[in-house]
């Protein structure tokens, strides 16, 4: 495999502030997942302008084909690409899926008929959803727990949304195929940029471990945590309990797709993330993201610039918002948000379908613009809560032995549900209109049950000590690392750190009392 990009697990480079390496990793967490934030927007600029409509003939049949094929290519790698995060390691796994990103984007922007466009599609989802595997993953394993929220929260893809849509405002001014070939060429800018970040940023440490790479794994994780002190306090007990976690769970099963359903906090672990995968597609957004012209032309706004500007607005305000929501999750909770923005976004819902069967065929100004607040307030809440949490909550309650296949799994539910929502949206709203709003919303209160009576909150915790939640019990003997911080350990000392075993034996002793360890802020 000498053609695959292959970088070092060591960065080049390497900073010498934990503020620094982690402000990489959320820049690459930005630029990555602006990717598909970029596709979303893109898309639904794209379905506005009339010189893409034009120049493929769209109907409504081959324009959910246009838009929907994505989903299939970001389905594909579903079926082995955690194995390849695990095999090849998180950042190589990265690397990979930018380069094919690149290359589906090149395709895309030279499409010359339906079916090579749609074809470029699936390979542009191909890319997108290999980076949805392995990144989450990367992250939340390399960011210190108090930097989890905003580094995987993060990812948002308002960022490419907000760009796409910029760009397809002034492309639409063009006649020429241009209008949406260099909207489409521009999207390949965000896997480029991923890849010139990679070298000076650390693997992840806890894969590290995982491979009997203890030196290199620490080293990494001080990186991070420690402004690469090894000495560390804090940075050693979260060492240590790494290492022991993993032991325990080496022993007790394989990395394999049926050991997710094995055990019953397995089950939960994974009926949880799925939880995420189905809700985010299901809860009313997707309408929005790709159907935003059509939800316009429902509320009586109906000219092109003017939708291609509430277009860039929109994408200004959810960026804006979900910045907020991830703010909110470190202070309030995962659960606690969770709950609360899908309780707002069920009653906008509400009120845009009563809106959409009064104003939508009216040129009420008063109707027009309440029916366009309500699309904003409805995106709000979504953004406020859902958009960081898509990516943030399922590697978190996922422990590291069902990562990698775990993130796979939702990966797959998400873009099967996506397949849905995208293809179903179009006839649901020829065949019964506003009605359409009106049964998503009604679904999104059973979202709001299972939230409250089943969701486990994960804030302020490392992924070891989340793994104790769902377990009933630590797989190591050291402190939490809250502890070590901050509460009244007293005088307890870590004899070291054996590097290739992850044994407590042979290293000098180090003080873990209280305050000794370097908390990033």
């Amino acid at each position: 495999m000498a053609f695959l990009p292959n970088f070092e697990a060591t960065p080049l480079a390497p900073p010498h502030s934990s503020r620094l390496v982690i402000a990489l990793l959320i820049l690459s967490s930005c630029i990555s997942s602006a990717t598909l934030g970029y596709d979303g927007s893109m898309m639904s600029g794209l379905n506005i302008l009339p010189a893409y409509n034009d120049y493929f003939h769209l109907t409504p049949a081959t324009t959910a084909l246009n838009t929907a094929t994505v989903y299939i290519g970001q389905v594909i790698p579903c079926f082995f690409y955690g194995a390849v995060s695990d095999r090849l390691g998180r950042k190589n796994a990265m690397a990979i899926a930018a380069v094919a990103t690149i290359a589906a984007v090149v395709l895309q922007a030279a499409a010359q008929n339906v079916a090579m466009f749609a074809v470029s599609r699936i390979l542009v989802g191909v890319g997108n959803g290999a980076t949805s595997i392995a990144g989450p993953v990367w992250l939340s394993e390399c960011l210190p727990h108090r930097w989890r929220a905003w580094g995987l929260g993060f990812r948002i893809g308002y960022v490419g949304g907000l760009i796409a849509s910029g760009i397809t405002y002034g492309t639409g001014m063009m006649n020429s195929t241009w209008a949406w070939r260099l909207p489409s060429a521009v999207q390949g800018i965000f896997s480029v940029l991923c890849i010139l970040i990679l070298p000076f940023v650390p693997e992840s440490p806890r894969w590290l471990v995982y491979q009997n790479r203890g030196e290199e794994a620490l080293y990494a994780l001080a990186l991070t945590h420690s402004h690469g002190d090894q000495k560390d306090a804090a940075t050693l007990v979260e060492f240590q309990s790494i290492s022991d976690t993993l032991k325990w769970e080496k022993e007790s099963g394989e990395m394999t797709v049926k050991e997710i359903v094995r055990t019953p906090s397995r089950r939960k672990r994974i009926t949880l993330t799925i939880s995420v995968a189905v809700f985010s597609m299901l809860s009313g957004n997707n309408i929005v993201s790709y159907y935003l012209g059509t939800m316009l032309d429902g509320a009586g706004v109906t000219d092109t610039t003017t939708q291609l500007e509430i277009n860039i607005i929109m994408n200004a305000w959810c960026l804006c918002v979900a910045l907020l929501g991830t703010y909110c999750l470190n202070k309030f909770g995962r659960k606690t948000i969770a709950i609360f923005s899908t309780t707002l976004l069920t009653a906008f819902l509400f009120l845009y379908a009563g809106l959409n069967k009064l104003y939508g065929e009216s040129t009420n100004t008063s109707g027009i613009y309440a029916s366009v607040a309500i699309i904003f307030l409805f995106q709000g809440s979504y953004s406020f809560g859902w958009t960081p949490l898509t990516v943030l909550y399922p590697p978190e309650v996922l422990n590291y032995s069902m990562r990698a296949n775990g993130m796979a799994v939702y990966t797959f539910v998400v873009n099967c549900v996506g397949l849905f929502v995208t293809m179903v949206f179009p006839f649901a709203m020829d065949a019964i209109g506003w009605k359409t709003y009106i049964i998503n919303a009604s679904w999104d209160i059973l979202e709001v049950l299972y939230l409250v009576f089943a969701w486990v909150e994960t804030k302020g915790k490392t992924l070891e000590e989340i793994d104790a939640i769902f377990d009933g019990h630590k797989h190591s003997d050291v402190p939490d690392v809250e502890q070590i911080l901050h509460a009244g350990v007293p005088g307890t000392v870590i004899e070291g750190v054996e590097l290739n075993r992850g044994s407590m034996e042979g290293v000098e002793e180090v003080d873990v009392s209280v305050g000794k360890g370097k908390e990033v802020k």
